[in-house]
């Protein structure tokens, strides 16, 4: 009988197995309300998402939380995708959450996130285009509405911090649909105006009244400005396009005053300080050339001068002495060896040297006559040739051949008759 109670965890599986084979829990995408929010240590966030009459525990792990680009809180309007399934210790189903936005601007974001990768990609965010704000700028442009806190706040500042700055403001719309244009176009108008510095901005709001300064239009405009931008998009927590691409970003647009300026007592407190460096280096420098003057002044050889010159004539003196040493010592050296030239053997007996050179050159004669082999033909031998080369064997020869003899005076030509080698 007992056999068909089920236990509590029994039950539990047996939903969680129907839950998660349930492919229209697998892909959820609900809109509700945040109540009961946790960040935990570990980076898991834990909350309830409700609507009017209904709630539903979540979880989002901590590789999903990291990718949430807003601080989740309760009561917030927000977006889940997830898949819905059975947490056994509690018995209570929930939604496990992989991603989050905030309701209403969740299409924002993506677009945002979007343009950002894009433009990140072609190089506008790279520091090494970013141009140097200018520390004394002679004329400040400022792009954005012509009335409200911002341009009171940016006015206000510039006036205060450095008056003697010329300011001019190109009236714009920083909100709606034609705002982008607006932007723009008042970007590329600016260029014109010989300024050196640019700020561009507008006081906070939404992230709907924000979405101009996020437009490709207006990142690019601020991106080919030749002059210097500074970013003043609404408060400091608020980050748009326009900042990534700006030169420099301000978290507000007073803040963007004060970054555009410097302030003028700073300054004057910086030249009194580098008026009293200048006087202490010229005092400085006019004390050490004094003590240098007086040194000189003191000097042996300004007292003394005549010292100076006797020195350099005894040194002369020396290395005329010298020179002529070394000179005598040539010329005694050269006519030693003239002397020795005069008492040689040859310089006394030419003749004896000439006489030894001709039986030199008779000697060689006498050898090569006895090398010679027209001299051997005197002496009864003959050379004999066929074909005009020279006979060294009997093999070479065969009868019928037609050869030449060179005797001492002439030359016989012979046939062969016969061919006889010796045995």
């Amino acid at each position: 009988m007992e056999d068909k109670y089920l236990s509590v965890s029994a039950i539990t599986r047996y939903l969680k197995a129907k839950f998660d084979v349930d492919e229209n829990l697998q892909t959820v995408f609900l809109r509700g309300e945040i109540s009961n929010f946790k960040a935990h240590t570990t980076g898991h966030f834990y909350f309830s998402l409700k609507d009017e009459s209904s709630k539903i525990n979540a979880i989002m792990f901590r590789s999903n939380a990291n990718r949430v680009l807003f601080k989740p809180v309760d009561g917030m309007k927000v977006l889940v995708t997830g898949r819905i399934s059975v947490y056994e210790a509690m018995g209570s189903y929930q939604i496990y959450v992989t991603d989050m936005l905030e309701d209403g601007v969740g299409n924002l974001y993506i677009a945002f996130e979007q343009l950002k990768k894009k433009l990140k990609a072609e190089g506008l965010f790279d520091e090494r285009h970013k141009k140097k704000i200018p520390k004394i700028p002679k004329k400040v442009g400022i792009i954005t509405a012509s009335t409200g806190a911002a341009i009171r706040d940016i006015i206000t500042t510039i006036k205060r911090r450095f008056p003697i700055c010329e300011t001019i403001l190109f009236p714009t719309l920083v909100q709606g649909e034609s705002a982008k244009d607006d932007i723009a176009y008042n970007i590329e108008r600016a260029q014109d105006y010989d300024l050196d510095v640019l700020i561009v901005g507008r006081g906070g709001g939404s992230i709907e009244d924000l979405w101009p300064f996020n437009e490709e239009v207006v990142a690019r405009a601020i991106y080919n400005s030749k002059v210097p931008v500074i970013s003043a998009v609404g408060h400091e927590v608020d980050f748009t396009i326009a900042d990534f691409v700006a030169d420099l970003r301000a978290p507000t647009p007073t803040a963007a005053a004060e970054l555009a300026v410097p302030n003028l007592s700073d300054l004057k407190k910086y030249v009194e300080q580098l008026d009293i460096r200048l006087n202490e280096s010229v005092l400085k420098k006019v004390n050490y050339l004094k003590l240098y003057l007086e040194s000189v002044k003191n000097s042996f050889v300004i007292k003394n001068p005549q010292i100076m010159f006797e020195n350099k004539k005894q040194s002369l003196s020396l290395i005329n002495d010298k020179l002529n040493d070394i000179m005598l010592g040539k010329v005694d050296k050269y006519k030693s060896e003239m002397e020795k030239i005069k008492k040689s053997y040859v310089l006394e007996n030419p003749y004896l040297l000439y006489k030894d050179k001709i039986n030199e050159v008779k000697n060689i004669i006498d050898k090569l006559n006895l090398l010679n082999p027209l001299n051997i033909l005197a002496r009864g031998y003959s050379i004999t040739y066929l074909n005009e080369r020279a006979l060294k064997s009997i093999c070479d020869v065969k009868k019928g051949d037609l050869l030449d003899i060179k005797l001492n005076d002439g030359f016989l030509k012979a046939n062969v008759l016969e061919v006889k080698e010796d045995k």
